[in-house]
């Protein structure tokens, strides 16, 4: 099984971190369902932006909390590089 690290961008611009095994129900649920994260409320939709992919849950949590603990601009540079790294 594999796990991911997500970071989505909300409808006032901030970002939330989180991590999953599917990425796409994740997203669905934080958009549409009742399982979505409460800190979301009031800022969807949301869009999915960023992801890394891991063998273990536990290497996917290590890096989620990582993330969660950097400021925004560093979020920004990592979401920036991804991006420039698929063109």
């Amino acid at each position: 099984m594999k796990f991911f690290v997500y970071i989505v961008k909300c409808r006032d611009n901030s970002f939330y971190t989180g991590s999953t095994s599917n990425i796409q129900k994740r997203v669905n649920e934080h958009n549409f369902g009742k399982l979505g994260a409460k800190s979301l409320r009031g800022k969807l939709p949301v869009q999915l932006i960023y992801s890394e992919e891991f063998k273990t849950r536990s290497q996917a949590l290590r890096r989620e909390i990582e993330i969660k603990s950097w400021r925004r601009e560093k979020k920004v540079e990592l979401i920036d590089t991804h991006i420039r790294s698929r063109v």
